[in-house]
């Protein structure tokens, strides 16, 4: 019912009156008084980008880099699944192939990103380095690689990240964290006693942008966006610049 149409209010009904509520509006309100896009932001000139967005995301991951931005190899891969329901999580870069515009991630096959990918092979990869203003967007179909890539990769992770593959099955439902560091314990002297071991099911993806776009971030909120897609032969792009 309307509550103007019942005679207004009662005690202790008002908007804002449920504590709850009152915590998640002062929480929003701290939310709001965080700067956004403080400081200098680099510049990006639309007309001065390359033909093809492989260089571009090199030039930038390197400027990343070279201006400390933390973990500037971090990403969100999206999927979706059968029916339709989108999935999101971070995950680290694993290869680039500049020229052909394609990057690499690993999972195990029993995740749920991969059994999304096995169903529906499209996926949709987001950088966004904030101290910069600067967010990359690339979508397209992705391959699974063989078998010696996928060991190359694996081979070529700390010890600890090695012994966390070998722990359990990922994603499965976990008792206790007891049960996990009694994994965790054997995992690793399996990793000690088998350095060479790769678990059969770590899986190594790449995906093949067939978009791309490159978001520079202005104070003045003028942002540039320059989108890239791929020609329908399959060689050369398209360059559009967007509204912000």
């Amino acid at each position: 019912m309307d509550e103007q149409a019942d005679g207004g209010n009662s005690p202790g009904e008002g908007p804002g009156s449920d504590p709850a509520r009152r915590a998640d509006e002062e929480l929003l309100a701290r939310t709001r008084a965080v700067p956004v896009l403080a400081g200098a932001l680099p510049h990006l000139d639309p007309e001065r980008v390359p033909d093809a967005p492989g260089p571009l995301f090199a030039r930038w991951l390197a400027e990343a880099i070279d201006a400390g931005v933390p973990e500037p190899q971090v990403m969100t891969l999206s999927t979706a699944a059968p029916d339709g329901a989108p999935s999101a999580r971070v995950l680290i870069l694993r290869g680039i192939d500049t020229a052909g515009c394609a990057y690499d991630f690993a999972s195990d096959s029993r995740s749920r990103k991969s059994r999304d990918l096995a169903a529906n092979p499209r996926a949709a990869l987001t950088w966004y380095w904030p101290a910069q203003g600067r967010q990359i967007r690339m979508a397209g179909p992705v391959e699974v690689l063989g078998r010696d890539a996928a060991a190359r990769d694996f081979r070529g992770r700390g010890e600890s990240a090695r012994a966390a593959a070998f722990a359990g099955p990922v994603s499965a439902p976990l008792e206790s964290a007891g049960q996990y560091d009694a994994a965790l314990r054997a995992a690793r002297d399996l990793v000690a006693a088998e350095p060479e071991r790769v678990p059969a099911t770590h899986t190594l993806y790449r995906l093949h942008a067939a978009e791309a776009e490159f978001w520079q971030a202005d104070p003045a909120r003028f942002h540039v966006r320059v989108r890239y897609g791929r020609a329908a032969a399959g060689e050369g792009w398209s360059r559009t610049l967007l509204w912000p």
